[in-house]
């Protein structure tokens, strides 16, 4: 006991000598001109700040490795990986001014008319999400978007000229977001970005509210779960995790079959409306419905083999670090909060009308993938999320310094 109470002490005190390790740096244009009003901070976390008008910053380091973000309008967003053994240079950072060439294509390019307006309302949907929260999250400066859409691909990809401003009310953050990138194509989204929060002012009352919203968003979330895998508190957390394999159903069409079907009945239809001679005989016909009937099956099935997955059947240590480490699949369900009903109705052919318990799924692209020490990924293309993960999108994200209040 002794022993315990002399390790919790050092700790203690490691964390609070740890905590007060402030960083300096400078950050200059290509001719060595000072930058004032240039953003520095930790991607997605509350810890930021700008230069000066000798273009000097500091910030107090909070984790081990963290990602320094170096950003001002006009010139060439630069990030840089920080560790804590590094603390003590003092830091130079150079920023390149960025082409204007491509922002007057763009600014020509962009007509906000009824299309854009409609790409917009896919972008909120895709990217701020359809949640309870996504109602109290608005983008203050929409305009800065310009979209591309290619209808023969469904695809849809968004740029930014300048961060985007988005005002959270649902948890009292003001979010700067620099957009890298976001495409949407058919059902599968995916966004990148910088983010800087900063907290929205607000009375006790309103204060209070946000508490419980940032715990309400934090418990069943990506951030929750990696975080008690890392501790072996999986069960404890309210996470049944189970491995799964994902084979192809052989019940339904190939999607050139799919596709040669309603070519079929498009030519059939357009035949009947011109009166001209049919060359497709009914047989056809019926054989191309049943192939879109069966269309309709999904495209996978899943066999569940592994309940009850502990910490060592996903997380590995390499090097002294973090690793979410698994075979095929994951499915991940978060027995102490119940579905939205914006997520029973996403679908509308969705027969439930009482809401389950929240069940996601890990669809891994790259593995082993680094996980931080708080839990959180380091490149977050490394997953695909589908089921709850999917339809909670950035309205429910939190700055990773974050902590609840247990």
């Amino acid at each position: 006991m002794k022993n315990k109470l002399l390790l919790i002490i050092f700790l203690i005190i490691h964390c609070s000598f740890f905590a007060q390790v402030r960083v300096f740096g400078t950050v200059k244009t290509t001719s060595n001109v000072p930058l004032e009003g240039a953003a520095v901070y930790f991607n997605n976390t509350m810890i930021g700040t700008t230069t000066n008008a000798e273009g000097k910053f500091s910030l107090i380091v909070t984790e081990k490795k963290q990602q320094l973000i170096v950003s001002f309008l006009g010139y060439t967003t630069t990030t840089y990986t920080l560790e804590a053994k590094n603390h003590k240079q003092k830091l130079l950072f150079i920023l390149e001014e960025e082409e204007n060439m491509l922002d007057e294509i763009v600014i020509q390019k962009t007509k906000y008319n009824q299309y854009w307006k409609h790409n917009l309302e896919t972008f909120k949907r895709e990217f701020i999400g359809l949640t309870t929260l996504s109602k109290t999250c608005k983008i203050l400066n929409p305009k800065v978007l310009h979209f591309n859409y290619d209808a023969s691909k469904n695809i849809l990809t968004a740029t930014a000229r300048e961060p985007l401003k988005i005002e959270h009310k649902g948890l009292g953050y003001l979010i700067i977001y620099d957009l890298v990138s976001f495409i949407r194509e058919g059902n599968y989204v995916s966004y990148l970005g910088y983010t800087q929060y900063r907290k929205l002012k607000g009375n006790k009352r309103t204060e209070k509210r946000w508490q419980e919203n940032r715990l309400l968003t934090y418990n069943g979330s990506p951030f929750h779960f990696y975080k008690a895998a890392i501790n072996h508190q999986l069960k404890e957390e309210g996470f049944n995790v189970a491995l799964f394999k994902r084979v192809f159903n052989k019940n339904r069409p190939s999607e050139k079959d799919i596709r040669a079907a309603r070519s079929l009945i498009r030519s059939h239809r357009k035949n009947n409306q011109t009166e001209k001679v049919l060359k497709i005989s009914s047989k056809e016909i019926d054989t191309a419905y049943a192939i879109l009937k069966k269309a309709k099956l999904p495209k996978f099935k899943d066999f569940a083999y592994q309940q009850n997955s502990t910490h060592d059947s996903i997380i590995s240590l390499k090097n002294n670090s973090i690793y979410l480490d698994f075979k095929d699949n994951l499915s991940v369900v978060y027995n102490r909060e119940k579905e939205e009903k914006g997520y029973l109705l996403r679908t509308p052919f969705s027969k439930r009308k009482d809401a389950n318990f929240q069940h996601s799924y890990i669809i891994p692209s790259t593995l082993p993938s680094q996980l931080s020490e708080k839990g959180i990924l380091v490149n977050p293309l490394d997953v695909i999320y589908e089921g709850y993960w999917s339809f909670e999108k950035f309205a429910n994200s939190l700055p990773l310094d974050y902590s609840p209040n247990k």
